[in-house]
């Protein structure tokens, strides 16, 4: 991994670095696995899906508010069958109580009133991922909702990645922050109906890309709410689900 001086203290530098991976096979098949790691007293768990064959590449899911669930497990399981080899992590930790949307917004609040603490976590789990073994290839990281809110916290804190996609993610950029050393493409698909981020700040967020030389593209699905990827919810909409996969699957061949 790069070095990374600039973005936390040397005790957390060190806690990331040093953090142990350990695998638990999860499946028959030898396909899946729980990657447990930790980072200074707190345990985290990431599930691994292998690729069948030789891998394109190695792709990071981070989760929505509500934690790694069966959905990023799916889209995992979605990826390998495309070729890629995929590390849905954790973010919250093993011992989080994820119960209700009063628990959600107590765990993703914290990581965003703390976001030196908010990149630690990213960052050991792409550390972990690394010492896994299962890492191969060009690596790329992927969020939905609050995931997509962090994969632009990695692009923002220049986290060592060939490239960066959001679904309908939370898209204010804070204060002291910018992209100056995002080193890969950015890819945004979005609802234009998201009533948590909308359009204005889509093209903030264009805007600080393009001028700090970002590669970077967006898809914007019309008419499409905050998670429309999320089958079974009010905002599910089916094309844009379709759609929004699709424009994964192109931006991963032409950065790959």
């Amino acid at each position: 991994m790069k070095a990374f001086s600039h973005l936390f203290g040397a005790v957390v530098i060190s806690a990331v670095l040093s953090a142990t991976a350990v695998i638990h096979t999860a499946s028959a098949d030898g396909h899946a696995a729980h990657l447990d790691y930790t980072l200074g007293d707190k345990m985290f768990s990431a599930h691994m899906q292998k690729a069948e064959g030789d891998a394109k590449g190695t792709i990071y899911i981070i989760h929505d508010w509500d934690g790694l669930t069966d959905y990023e497990i799916k889209r995992a399981s979605m990826l390998a069958e495309q070729g890629y080899n995929a590390i849905a992590v954790d973010l919250f930790g093993v011992d989080a109580k994820l119960e209700g949307r009063d628990d959600y917004r107590r765990e993703t609040g914290a990581l965003y009133q703390d976001r030196d603490e908010f990149r630690a976590r990213i960052l050991a789990a792409l550390s972990a991922g690394k010492s896994s073994g299962l890492e191969t290839g060009k690596s790329f990281i992927i969020g939905y909702c609050f995931g997509g809110a962090a994969v632009l916290e990695a692009a923002r804190a220049g986290m060592d990645l060939d490239g960066f996609v959001s679904f309908h993610g939370g898209l204010k950029t804070p204060a002291e922050q910018d992209y100056k050393n995002t080193p890969a493409p950015v890819l945004l698909l979005h609802g234009s109906a998201d009533p948590v981020s909308g359009m204005d700040d889509l093209a903030a967020v264009l805007t600080l890309l393009q001028e700090n030389g970002v590669p970077h593209d967006a898809q914007v699905f019309g008419g499409a709410r905050h998670s429309f990827t999320v089958e079974g919810s009010r905002d599910y909409d089916e094309i844009a689900d379709a759609k929004s996969w699709d424009a994964l699957l192109r931006f991963l061949k032409q950065n790959s």
